[in-house]
């Protein structure tokens, strides 16, 4: 009996310590910046929202939370769509330099985001591009499509090679077995693909921000206005970080059973 409560005691501590910081934001957003400076309280003594307030009815939040919204799903739709197909080519086919190629496409992910953010700012700007929401996704395809080919090559390993070759001697043609037959066989992958795919885009910041300048800028931009010559708006910028969290919560509620799977398959 005591061997198994020690397990679960050190469970729930690890969950409470892996909640600490999320609870801390939730309460820091609840609370105004006197009491947060007054000194340490583990809850607010007494809550208001007004800051939640404030960002609802400041036009330039919700354009930026918008922008955000709008850049990512441009990203998630277009690096899952390309990595498709050529997950499946290094799968299923072999030809010259494959394995070099698909080890450059990974080299992609090793270098941070400051390495190229000025060739696309120069690019961007030379091209009419700069200070829009496809400057942002289209930059953030760099590591996304590696990274989205990466975990479908995976999947696409798990599918028999059978069930191409009976699709083709039924008479179906490549795009119709890839989108009726093929594609379901990999809706797990697929899931957690854009899950992956949307979380980078939605957290990176140094090209959002360095890829916009007024028309495109995302919501971490706008953050950092929350530094006045009065000093830091503490509550705030707290608010505004649990507003951050609520998309890639509800992008979790949706993907949970493919990741699950996905884990369970030993694909993530």
């Amino acid at each position: 009996m005591r061997q198994g409560i020690a397990p679960r005691l050190v469970l729930i501590l690890y969950l409470v310590l892996l909640m600490l910081p999320i609870y801390w934001l939730i309460s820091m957003s609840l609370r105004t910046n006197a009491d947060i400076m007054s000194g340490l309280a583990l809850w607010p003594h007494e809550p208001t929202l007004v800051k939640y307030r404030a960002i609802f009815n400041d036009p330039s939040w919700l354009h930026a939370f918008g922008v955000s919204l709008t850049y990512v799903a441009i990203n998630t739709v277009i690096s899952v769509t390309v990595a498709l197909p050529a997950a499946y080519a290094f799968n299923r086919f072999s030809f010259i330099g494959d394995k070099h190629l698909f080890f450059w496409l990974l080299t992609n992910l090793m270098a941070p985001a400051a390495v190229y953010v000025m060739p696309f700012f120069n690019l961007y700007y030379a091209v009419g591009l700069f200070d829009t929401v496809w400057a942002i996704a289209l930059a953030h395809c760099l590591f996304n499509v590696p990274l989205a080919v990466w975990i479908l090559e995976g999947f696409v390993g798990g599918v028999p090679r059978e069930i191409d070759e009976t699709a083709a001697i039924d008479g179906y043609s490549f795009p119709r077995f890839f989108i009726r037959i093929f594609l379901p066989l990999i809706a797990n992958g697929i899931g957690v693909t854009a899950f992956f795919c949307f979380m980078f885009s939605w957290v990176e910041q140094l090209m959002a921000t360095t890829l916009t300048s007024s028309n495109a800028l995302p919501f971490a931009a706008v953050m950092t206005r929350s530094y006045s010559a009065s000093g830091m708006d503490w509550s705030l910028l707290a608010a505004a970080g649990v507003l951050t969290m609520i998309p890639g919560a509800i992008v979790i509620w949706f993907v949970r059973k493919h990741i699950a799977k996905g884990f369970a398959l030993g694909r993530v």
